[in-house]
């Protein structure tokens, strides 16, 4: 998801949605083109993973967290707490 230049990706694992910075912060890779294993996903070009609850990394090469943003379902509509 696109807005106002800026790129996010959304998970949906149990039935929640989670939203989180699209830019792994390693290299910049897209993380909504990862592989997502329970509430871990892990970037497509280096490996690093994180969990989509917090943004916490859980595996390298990554050392610094992506933004996590709060979000909410409301009539089958997303909506995240953005900046």
């Amino acid at each position: 998801m696109d807005l106002q230049g800026r790129r996010y990706a959304l998970f949906k694992v149990r039935g929640t949605v989670y939203c989180l910075d699209n830019t792994c912060t390693h290299l910049g890779g897209p993380l909504c083109e990862g592989t997502l294993r329970e509430f871990v996903v892990q970037c497509p070009w280096h490996g690093s993973r994180f969990d989509i609850r917090s943004g916490q990394v859980v595996g390298p090469p990554a050392r610094s967290a992506v933004r996590a943003y709060p979000t909410t379902v409301e009539g089958g509509k997303v909506w995240a707490d953005l900046p």
